[in-house]
Formats: C-alpha cells, sequence, structure tokens
C-alpha cells in the first residue's frame, strides 16, 4: 500500500495499537430473566439508541450532513463522500433523551465532530481505553469512564469484550495495523431485561464466540457492513456469513445486522443482505432495520 495512502489513514484520527484487550469476563453477572421490555432505534450507520426502562444509551454517533467528509482514503470506492445518507431525525431528536454515551473506538464514522460539537461536555461517555478517553477529554469532555472490564450505570451492567478491526494480514502492515487499531464491544445487561451484545468494529474472532458463550445474549448487534480495503483481501468487520455463524454460536438470540448503506468502503447492502438470510431461511432471526427504525426488544 502506497505511503501516502497510509499518511492519510493515520490523519483520520484512526489510531490506537492492538494489544490484549481481545478479552472478555470469564463469568457473567448473575441476571434476573427478562420481563421487561427494551427499546432499540437504529439512526445510521452504527449508530443507536437502546433505552432499558428510564435509561438511554447512545451508541457511536455519527451526526454529520450527508457528504460532509471525503471517502476514507484506501478503502473501498474511497471516491465517495461520507456519510452517503442524511439523518433519519433531527440531531436534536437525536440526542434530547440520551443518558449516557458509549464510543467503541473513536473512528469517523463512529464518533465525528457534529457528536463532538453537539453532545453535552457533562454527558458520561464510557470509552475503551486510557487514549481514547484522553482524546475525547481533549475535545471538552468532562465525564469519561474507561470501561477497563465492567462497570455499572444506572443499575445497568457493562462488560467490555474484544474483537480485532480487520485480517491478520492487515494488521502485520504496521502502519495499517495501527491505522485500524483497537475497537471494543460491549454487552448490556439489567435484571428483568434481555442481555443485549453489541460486537463493535471486529470480524469473527474466537473473541466473539467466547462472549456468545459466556453471556448468552438475546439480542446481538453485528456490524455487517463488510467494510474493505483497497488491495487487500479480507473485510475489517462483519459481512453476511457473519450472521450465519452468530445464529450457529447464539440460536437464542435476534440478530441487528447495522453499519450499511452510509459510508464509503461498507461493500455490503441491506438488499442483499436480506436475500441472503431469506435464502438461507434465517430471515425471521436476523433483523435489518431502517435508518430511523425502532424496534421492541
Amino acid at each position: 500500500m502506497k505511503s501516502t495512502t497510509m499518511m492519510t489513514l493515520l490523519a483520520l484520527g484512526l489510531a490506537a495499537i492492538v494489544n490484549s484487550t481481545d478479552t472478555v469476563a470469564e463469568t457473567a453477572p448473575n441476571i434476573r430473566p427478562a420481563s421487561q421490555p427494551i427499546h432499540f432505534q437504529h439512526i445510521r450507520n452504527a449508530t443507536s439508541k437502546i433505552t432499558f426502562g428510564d435509561t438511554t444509551f447512545l451508541i457511536d454517533p455519527m451526526l454529520s450532513k450527508k457528504d460532509a467528509f471525503p471517502g476514507f482514503a484506501g478503502t473501498y470506492r474511497s471516491e465517495i463522500r461520507n456519510p452517503m445518507v442524511e439523518l433519519p431525525i433531527s440531531v436534536a431528536a437525536i440526542i434530547d433523551d440520551v443518558d449516557a454515551i458509549i464510543v467503541t473506538h473513536t473512528h469517523l464514522d463512529h464518533w465525528d465532530d457534529v457528536a463532538q460539537q453537539v453532545l453535552p461536555k457533562t454527558m458520561p461517555i464510557f470509552v475503551q481505553h486510557a487514549e481514547d478517553a484522553n482524546t475525547i477529554r481533549a475535545q471538552g469532555f468532562k465525564d469519561v469512564r474507561v470501561l477497563s472490564a465492567t462497570a455499572q450505570f444506572n443499575g445497568i451492567h457493562l462488560t467490555k469484550t474484544g474483537g480485532q478491526h480487520g485480517t491478520d494480514a492487515m494488521y502485520a502492515i504496521p502502519e495499517l495495523g495501527k491505522a485500524l487499531g483497537e475497537a471494543m464491544g460491549v454487552v448490556l445487561q439489567a435484571d428483568n431485561y434481555h442481555t443485549v451484545y453489541f460486537a463493535g468494529d471486529t470480524i469473527w474472532r474466537k473473541q466473539v464466540e467466547d462472549t456468545l458463550d459466556t453471556f448468552k445474549p438475546e439480542v446481538v448487534v453485528l456490524n455487517t457492513g463488510d467494510a474493505q480495503m483497497e488491495g487487500l483481501a479480507g473485510s475489517i468487520i462483519m459481512g453476511k456469513q457473519d450472521t450465519l455463524r452468530t445464529i450457529e454460536r447464539a440460536p437464542q438470540a435476534k440478530i441487528i445486522a447495522v453499519h450499511m448503506d452510509t459510508v464509503n468502503h461498507a461493500a455490503l447492502s441491506r438488499q442483499e443482505l436480506r436475500q441472503f438470510v431469506q435464502q438461507a431461511g434465517v430471515a425471521q432471526q436476523v433483523l435489518i432495520p431502517e435508518d430511523g427504525e425502532s424496534l421492541p426488544l
């Protein structure tokens, strides 16, 4: 890969070095079975809101207008500007009832300039490690919490999970591995609610399998856009086959597939995924929401 491409990637702020965070807690908290509904709203890309009772989390806010920034250099279809579509609802409506934010990593399509500008600077923000915490504190946020393993917020358990944001071959290229960096997942649990696992920007890894085995989530949110680098085989996030892997590993779970139709390097569309799960006979188990769509869980 050309060095100019690498420098552009690095300039996008896709930083952090892969280390030992690809872990998951050995045991899950003892949670009473679900009796209360969870409200999930897909906003766009990997941005979503999830509400347990009176507590709402905003996940990976990318709030920019359509075409606000260039395509990601060195990736598939980099000539297309991002985001490719507008937000389905206003920024004010998105942030109005939010109690806390989870930023799985600070890549631009998960934590953008508009989010940094409009979100209240006192809002609690959960991040994966000290480097991301320092980045977000430098942007003026006062209550940034590193999710080193597990934490609680308003009676909801948050557990950090691991993975890898690309293939081993990609990480063997030092500059690219550094640019891809780390990206956590998170499991949300609360008494009387289903367990929800946000896998985050990862490919299928043993850490994903371990999380599914340990927590046995009833809901799994997968970033299934099959995002691609230019000239390199493999994806940097999950794709359509990973919906089947998840169902095989966690047959009790509903899958919510997101991170499609919004950024240039996502090679898998909703339409293609819907056709795939229909042909595979698992369409009833895989939910593929439109932007702005709400799902009771």
